[in-house]
């Protein structure tokens, strides 16, 4: 174990006399309404564990040197946990995945609110309020958006036949289910992969590893579905009735989804506002990777919100962390996170057209007093540092202007450059410990991953750096980035360890993908410069799907159009086949190989070698890739 630095505890003895840690009225709120405790442990009907209620236990009382000690009391609050009633008619279930899963109480069934990431962890959550408020079936799901904390459970909480007869509907945003499938597809791997840093989900439970990831504590591991949505809302939509209740809609696009929306309960002047509004300063950025999302249109779509809610509201809550009771409460809630991204926004912006760079304006903004000292702005989940950089990519890209910076060396090439001038390996690092020992452990990570990039088997850089990146760490507000450096400290010490892979690519999810999507996806997978001197052309025909593609490799490029099915286009191959195929074409390691099996209804007709040669360069992405070494 490695102990806090004296300038780590000083660091977060200063975060101690900065915040108001007197007020406990987010612990009074978090713990109001709680019926019931979480099920100690839930796991996949084969035994294996799923989610452990326990597990932060420990967080409690006072922070210990190795936590920031705001985080701790995030962390703290996303611990309280259970079965809650927000009012009558309304409840959540909170603590048994990142994410919160709510049931509103309909004329004859549940309403399901965002259920989970897996299904084991919904169908607990569904049980716990069966068992303690009701047991009625459920009649309605609704998606607040498009990430996988507020769908990939469904299969919990209802069954594709109860879907398809009718008994339940399931609500959610236009363009739900293209944003669901996509987010993860195009750059998935590389996404997942950082999504293990981001969460924690290599580090153990401690004061020392994970306490949380801020947003909630971290996520589930279980069965991963998706179900069609039976009913969207669109921007011109206000207003639809589930069950006999009616929800007052917004939509929200491109705020922290790019498929979102919000919706006023009005029997209950409750306002649902999914992601948009929590207890946090969100991401901007994702440091899982992600596209930028727009600060403004974020700022202005609760400014929406208030505008059109505002007066008929008397309670918040969300589908993380706990709500907000009282008229005038719910407003200073919904304006402070409306003003924190407009300040970081127009600040961001201010300071560019004054030709300040993005690591100059991310090292200087720093939000107003007042905000700064409003919990539920600090940055536990986003970070006003990396949030300004977001605004800055947004707008102006990541060349800052300086023509230095615009072909700079790649990691390894500038790593054994830097080392060589600076005097080699052991000079950086006779200098670095004496300035880690100072306490400039930021400094310290900056120079010596020079030498580990310049010699991965340099084993005291690595233990140095990870030293550094342990009290960084141990500094952090915020939940991903106190992950990733404890992360790459551990990987650093103990190199990748090979797990199981995790997907979110699901048979649901691929059934879901519409077919140019995966087409897509297979012309990101092909081996480009192993196919340049390759050509030819196909026809796709999916028989079940009535439709028909016509692929084109040229230049070591794979296009896809759609056309009709009675279009006289020549090809060198003509394929009849169903989407069946095609979507288990994601999943063989033989795709080539499944041209020549026994599919019932597929059709060959021309020369195949085309497609053959496609389907023999598809890349495998493996998933344990190095990020701390090269």
């Amino acid at each position: 174990m490695t102990s806090a630095t004296d300038a780590t505890r000083a660091a977060n003895a200063a975060v101690l006399d900065g915040l108001p840690f007197g007020d406990r009225t987010d612990l009074e709120h978090a713990a109001r309404g709680r019926l019931a405790p979480l099920p100690d442990e839930v796991r996949t009907p084969g035994g294996q564990p799923v989610w452990d209620s326990r597990r932060f236990d420990f967080v409690e009382g006072q922070a210990p040197p190795t936590v920031n000690p705001s985080l701790w009391r995030q962390e703290e609050l996303n611990g309280v946990s259970g079965l809650f009633e927000v009012v009558d008619g309304i409840y959540q279930v909170r603590g048994l995945d990142l994410s919160n899963i709510s049931f509103v109480r309909g004329q004859t069934g549940w309403i399901v609110l965002d259920p989970l990431i897996t299904a084991e962890v919904a169908a607990a959550a569904l049980e716990l309020v069966n068992e303690h408020v009701e047991r009625r079936p459920v009649t309605a799901v609704v998606f607040s958006h498009s990430h996988a904390d507020h769908f990939g459970g469904i299969r919990g909480v209802c069954s594709p036949e109860d879907v398809a007869a009718g008994r339940v509907r399931i609500l959610a945003p236009e363009g739900f289910t293209f944003e669901a499938v996509s987010e993860n597809v195009m750059a998935g791997n590389a996404m997942t992969r950082r999504a293990s840093y981001m969460y924690g989900n290599l580090l153990p439970a401690s004061p020392t590893g994970q306490v949380g990831a801020g947003l909630g504590k971290t996520t589930s591991t279980g069965t991963f579905g998706l179900l069609e949505p039976t009913d969207l809302i669109g921007p011109a939509d206000s207003s639809i009735v589930l069950d006999g209740v009616e929800l007052q809609t917004l939509s929200t696009p491109d705020t922290e989804a790019p498929a979102e929306f919000v919706f006023l309960l009005p029997a209950w002047r409750a306002l649902w506002t999914a992601e948009v509004v929590t207890r946090v300063m969100h991401n901007l950025y994702t440091l899982r990777g992600a596209q930028v999302r727009d600060a403004l249109g974020w700022a202005k779509a609760i400014d929406t919100m208030i505008a059109r809610f505002g007066r008929d509201t008397d309670l918040v809550f969300a589908s993380h962390h706990w709500p907000t009771w009282g008229h005038e409460e719910a407003l200073t809630l919904l304006r402070s996170q409306r003003d924190t991204y407009r300040y970081l926004h127009d600040e961001t912006l201010r300071l560019a057209n004054h030709g300040e760079t993005m690591l100059e304006i991310a090292e200087d903004l720093e939000l107003p007093a007042e905000l700064a000292r409003t919990w539920s702005s600090r940055g536990y989940y986003g970070s006003v540092n990396h949030n300004v950089k977001a605004v800055y990519q947004r707008y102006l890209g990541f060349f800052d202007g300086n023509p230095a910076n615009l072909h700079p060396h790649p990691p390894v090439e500038a790593a054994r450059r830097y080392v060589a001038y600076m005097g080699g390996a052991e000079a950086i690092l006779e200098r670095a410990r004496v300035d880690h020992k100072a306490g400039d452990d930021r400094w310290v990570a900056e120079v010596v991953r020079h030498v580990v990039f310049a010699d991965p088997e340099n084993h005291a850089a690595r233990e140095l750096l990870a030293d550094a990146l342990t009290q960084l760490g141990y500094q952090a507000e915020s939940g991903p980035w106190r992950n990733f450096y404890l992360t790459g400290a551990k990987e650093l010490r103990d190199g990748v360890m090979v797990f199981p892979a995790p997907t979110t690519s699901s048979p649901d999810i691929i059934a879901a993908m519409p077919t140019g999507l995966i087409l897509d996806y297979l012309a990101i997978r092909l081996k480009h410069p192993e196919a340049t001197d390759l050509a030819g052309t196909v026809s796709l025909v999916f028989t079940d799907a009535n439709e028909r593609y016509l692929l084109e490799l040229s230049n070591g490029v794979l296009h896809h159009r759609l056309v009709a099915t009675d279009e006289e286009v020549a090809t060198d191959v003509s394929v009849t086949t169903t989407r069946a195929w095609l979507n288990d074409l994601l999943a063989t390691d033989d795709p080539a190989g499944m041209m020549t099996e026994d599919l019932g209804d597929q059709r060959v007709e021309g020369d195949p070698a085309p497609l053959l040669a496609v389907l023999g360069l598809l890349d495998e992405f493996p998933f344990w890739f190095d990020i701390v070494t090269p």
